[in-house]
């Protein structure tokens, strides 16, 4: 490989100091910046996701002959199950109860991120042989859990294609559901309202008009103009909802730093100001051609205003500056009344112990009937006319 007679090296890499960033960004290509090598590299080297904290790189590349990227794969040792969005406790609980030994456990995937994107990355010029790369990487994953005895692989947030090729290779399908936005071409947001039913498009108006009347200064910050006092007041609101819903959080303050430093050109802040003091965040950050939700917070409630920093601004954004979609994050039915739409997501697994593979196979199968059954209920109740965006 390339040619089919060339010899390929499988390297196993415990910190991306030792990866080749240019030639990592290669592989993952520039539609998604979470797997971009500065956006995991911010991650590892502000302490937010190391061996301390539970996530044990153990990034594997696959080289040619002359030491070039053919492919690569962000893989973690964890010790536990937080910070994945792709809920195993069940599985944890269950296997250990029966005597069984669930963590540590191997990941795929990028962390704290519920954003499906390449996870199996191959370079531009081997595309003609990227399923042979993908299953080299996958067969490379077991040969470390293999290694070093552990329970599992979890691979989430996969895209379609790699989903489909897993399950050829006998790993367990798993099904999820997230609730995206979509731009069909519209010019204004105005646009997008005039394809909802009536009283949807009246609800909408109400919530933003709300939220217009408190006299909030809301805006867009991207690149340069987002300062180190917009990320202390940011870290803030990330505190307080993280603290809430979680009881600690996953990243730290110097991560900010080094998001808004090395991922400059791909994160939108919506940030909001009453009387020329900060309220409220919501972190973003732009793909090629997706809008990508990630955080918020806020310091003080305002009636709405969630709903208008983290859906509404972001579609505004997105039809500014022509962008397809816009994906919010994980959970959230409420957000279908908002135009946001239940999209499919996918993860892979492969279990050791063959007895309990079996049990988590036959919840996998019952699961994705469910999981298919609640989307197709969710969609018929959509704000758009029909025939109109959905």
């Amino acid at each position: 490989m390339p040619d089919g007679r060339e010899a390929i090296t499988v390297r196993v890499v415990t910190s991306l100091e030792d990866v080749d960033a240019r030639a990592w960004d290669t592989c993952a290509g520039e539609d998604n910046p979470f797997v971009s090598y500065s956006f995991l590299s911010a991650l590892e080297d502000s302490g937010s996701a190391t061996g301390e904290t539970g996530w044990a790189c153990q990034h594997l590349i696959i080289e040619d002959g002359d030491g070039g990227y053919l492919g690569v794969a962000p893989i973690y040792v964890k010790s536990h199950s937080y910070g994945e969005y792709v809920f195993d406790w069940g599985w944890a609980d269950a296997y250990e109860r029966a005597g069984g030994q669930y963590f540590p456990k191997l990941l795929c995937g990028v962390p704290f991120t519920p954003v499906t994107g390449p996870r199996l990355m191959v370079a531009p010029n081997s595309v003609d042989h990227e399923n042979d790369i993908r299953a080299a990487l996958c067969a490379a994953m077991v040969q470390i859990a293999d290694r070093l005895k552990l329970s599992s692989i979890h691979i989430n947030f996969s895209t379609k294609p790699e989903w489909d090729l897993m399950g050829e290779m006998s790993f367990l399908l798993r099904q999820g559901q997230q609730f995206h936005w979509e731009n069909n071409g519209y010019a204004t947001f105005d646009d997008f309202l005039a394809g909802l039913s009536s009283r949807k498009r009246k609800n909408i108006r109400k919530e933003r008009a709300k939220v217009t009347d408190i006299g909030l200064n809301i805006r867009a910050l991207t690149g340069d103009e987002i300062t180190e006092g917009h990320w202390d007041a940011f870290y803030k609101f990330y505190r307080n909802t993280s603290d809430r819903k979680w009881g600690s959080a996953y990243l730290n303050r110097r991560f900010f730093s080094m998001l808004g430093e090395r991922c400059k050109d791909s994160v939108v802040l919506i940030y909001a100001e009453a009387d020329g003091l900060p309220v409220a965040g919501a972190l973003n950050l732009a793909g090629s051609d997706t809008l990508f939700g990630r955080n918020w917070g806020c310091a003080a409630q305002f009636k709405f205003l969630h709903f208008e920093t983290c859906y509404y601004q972001a579609m505004d954004y997105a039809i500014a500056h022509g962008l397809k979609r816009v994906e919010a994050g994980a959970q959230g039915p409420h957000k279908i009344q908002r135009g946001y739409l239940p999209s499919a997501t996918y993860s892979a697994h492969w279990i050791a112990d063959k007895s309990f593979r079996d049990a988590v196979e036959q919840f996998l199968e019952e699961e994705r009937q469910g999981v298919e059954y609640e989307m197709e209920l969710i969609a018929k109740h959509s704000p758009f006319r029909k025939g109109d965006g959905g």
